[in-house]
C-alpha cells in the first residue's frame, strides 16, 4: 500500500464517520424528540443497521460517485485526496455551527473542485454529474411532496381515534428508524466505497471498478461508529426548532424519508439524507398547520445548502496544489 493511498483511505474513513457522526441527527431526532426511545438506545440501534445496510442493497452509488462524475483517465490521488479532505473539513465546521447541511453536497463538489482544477472541466462527465445533481435537486421537493401527503392520509386513517394511538406511532418508530437507518447507510456508505475504490483503480491495485468486500466492511464499520457517537448540536436542530415533534411526526417523516433514500441508493442516485429528513418534517409539519413549520430554520438550511457545493469545491482547488506538490 503506497503512502498517498494510505492517506486516501484515511481520509475517507474519517469522511465517513464524520457523515453518520453528522447525518445520525437525520435517523433519530425524531424518535428522541417524540419521545419514542431513548437516546442512546436508538443511536446503538441506528449504529447495527448502518452497518448491515451497505451489504443489503448493492453499490449503485458507489459506482455513480466514482466512475460517474469525472473520468477516471484524469483522476490522480491528489485529487480525490483534496476531494475527500474539502468534504471532511465542510462537515466538520457545519457540525460546529449546528447546520444540518449535506455530507452528499460536500463530496460532490469537493471531487469536482478538484478535477477542474487538475484537469479542467472537459475531465467532468456531464451526463454522471446531471444523474447526481438531479437526485440532489429531486429528493428534497419530494421529501417535502410525500411528507405532506403521507401526514393527510395518516391523519385521516386516524380520525377519531383516542390518544392511545400514540402509543403505537411510538412502537412503530422502532420499525422505521431501523428502516431509515437501513436506507442512510446502503446510500452514504456507498460514497465512500466510490472513493476507495476509485483510489485503488488510480494506484493500479485493481483493474477495473468493482467494490470488494472489504471496502464495503470498512465503510459501513466507519459509519456506523460515526452513528452511534451521535451529532447532538444537529440533533437538537432536527429534532426541536423545525417545530415541536409528536409521535405521528416521527413515524410520518421517516417512513417518508426511509422510501425516498432506499429508492435513490437502488437506483445509483446519492441524495443527501440531512435534505431529505429536513424536508419531510417540515411536510408532516405543513400538512397540519402551515405556521406550525418554523420556516426561518428552514431557510437557514437552504442557505448551507446553497453554499456547500461552491465552497466545498473551492477548498478542493486550493488544496489540490500542496497535495500535488507534496504527492
Amino acid at each position: 500500500m503506497s503512502f498517498p493511498f494510505f492517506l486516501l483511505l484515511i481520509t475517507a474513513l474519517i469522511f465517513d464517520f464524520l457523515n453518520g457522526f453528522h447525518d445520525s441527527a437525520n435517523i433519530v431526532a425524531t424518535p428522541i424528540a417524540s419521545r419514542a426511545m431513548s437516546p442512546r438506545r436508538v443511536l446503538w440501534l441506528a449504529a447495527a443497521a448502518h452497518f448491515v445496510g451497505p451489504f443489503l442493497f448493492g453499490v449503485a452509488v458507489a459506482e455513480t460517485i466514482g466512475k460517474g462524475i469525472a473520468d477516471p483517465i484524469h483522476v490522480t490521488m491528489p485529487v480525490v485526496i483534496a476531494g475527500m479532505m474539502a468534504a471532511v473539513v465542510w462537515n466538520v465546521v457545519t457540525w460546529y455551527l449546528g447546520i444540518p447541511a449535506s455530507s452528499s453536497h460536500a463530496l460532490v463538489g469537493g471531487v469536482v473542485g478538484a478535477v477542474v482544477v487538475a484537469s479542467g472541466f472537459s475531465a467532468i462527465q456531464t451526463s454522471g454529474l446531471r444523474t447526481v445533481l438531479i437526485a440532489l435537486f429531486l429528493s428534497p421537493i419530494l421529501g417535502l411532496a410525500i411528507g405532506y401527503l403521507l401526514m393527510k392520509l395518516t391523519l385521516f386513517l386516524a380520525r377519531g381515534a383516542s390518544p392511545h394511538i400514540n402509543i403505537f406511532f411510538k412502537q412503530a418508530q422502532v420499525v422505521t428508524a431501523v428502516g431509515l437507518a437501513l436506507s442512510h447507510g446502503a446510500n452514504d456508505a456507498q460514497k465512500t466505497m466510490g472513493i476507495i475504490t476509485l483510489g485503488l483503480v488510480v494506484e493500479g491495485m485493481i483493474p477495473e471498478f468493482a467494490v470488494p468486500v472489504w471496502v464495503i466492511a470498512l465503510s459501513a464499520g466507519a459509519i456506523a461508529l460515526g452513528t452511534a457517537t451521535g451529532g447532538w448540536r444537529l440533533i437538537r436542530t432536527l429534532g426541536g426548532r423545525i417545530y415541536k415533534i409528536r409521535p405521528v411526526d416521527g413515524f410520518v417523516s421517516q417512513i417518508s424519508g426511509a422510501a425516498i433514500i432506499l429508492g435513490a441508493a437502488l437506483l445509483g442516485g446519492p441524495v443527501s439524507t440531512t435534505q431529505v429528513m429536513s424536508s419531510s418534517i417540515m411536510g408532516a409539519g405543513s400538512a397540519q398547520r402551515f405556521t406550525k413549520v418554523r420556516w426561518q430554520v428552514g431557510y437557514e438550511m437552504l442557505i448551507a445548502w446553497v453554499l456547500t457545493i461552491p465552497v466545498s469545491g473551492l477548498l478542493a482547488a486550493l488544496l489540490y496544489f500542496p497535495l500535488n506538490a507534496i504527492l
